[in-house]
């Protein structure tokens, strides 16, 4: 037998035997497919449990992870109870197929958005102005949790430690001016259904505008309220 005959007789069959083996034109292997509904499920879970996070949210999952599960039609993505979804994450992929099973998958949350930062050092009891502050944009997943981001919270605040430089502005490092000091005389205000009423009586503690006080009016009887920027205090109970 010719020596290039031989060689066919060998060649072919393996021929045959790889291509059957590789995907037709346009298939997904089994792993592409996989990852691409577990990764969909993933982040559909995602972008709705962050859907009210201010500023932009992106969303990267561990890959390598994604593609190593295995076989599942229809998976099922969760977060574990207690998860925050923000930062560094462990997102639940859950089959219920025979057999069942269940995998974790880590993602990472960033949520880019406007915060303020001292734009100078600010003293301890300094009442903040507006330019005591700047705003920056960065991954607020990657900054404190109380990072102020609304500007309303910086309205009528003293700063209740030194502030350096650069340094986020947090709200646990701000508190309201005293607005109304204790024995103060002050108009306690409540309102109903198509009426006002008001009484004067003596605050019972030094309170800032938005905080709750207390107020003792003719004849002793004490009533609650919320210190108000004019400073009356509007009823609560």
């Amino acid at each position: 037998m010719p020596l290039h005959r031989t060689l066919l007789s060998f060649v072919a069959p393996a021929l045959c035997w790889v291509l059957a083996a590789m995907p037709a034109r346009g298939a997904t292997p089994p792993s592409m497919q996989l990852s691409g509904s577990a990764g969909s499920a993933i982040e559909q879970l995602l972008l709705v449990q962050t859907a009210g996070l201010p500023g932009k949210v992106s969303i990267a999952l561990d890959t390598p992870r994604l593609g190593a599960l295995p076989p599942c039609v229809a998976p099922e993505a969760f977060l574990p109870p207690g998860t925050r979804p923000w930062g560094r994450v462990s997102v639940g992929v859950r089959c219920d197929e025979n057999p069942p099973w269940t995998r974790y998958v880590a993602a990472h949350i960033a949520v880019v958005a406007s915060y303020y930062v001292a734009a100078r050092p600010i003293a301890a009891g300094q009442a903040l102005t507006p330019a005591d502050v700047t705003v920056r944009e960065g991954d607020l997943a990657a900054l404190p949790a109380s990072v102020v981001v609304d500007p309303a919270q910086l309205s009528g605040v003293v700063a209740s430690n030194r502030i350096a430089s650069g340094a986020p502005i947090r709200r646990e490092l701000l508190r309201g001016v005293v607005l109304v000091q204790q024995g103060q005389s002050i108009k306690i205000v409540t309102r109903g259904a198509g009426f006002v009423a008001s009484a004067d009586g003596k605050a019972m503690t030094d309170a800032a505008v938005g905080t709750v006080i207390q107020v003792k009016i003719q004849g002793g009887q004490l009533l609650s309220g919320i210190v108000q920027t004019d400073g009356s205090v509007e009823r609560t109970n």
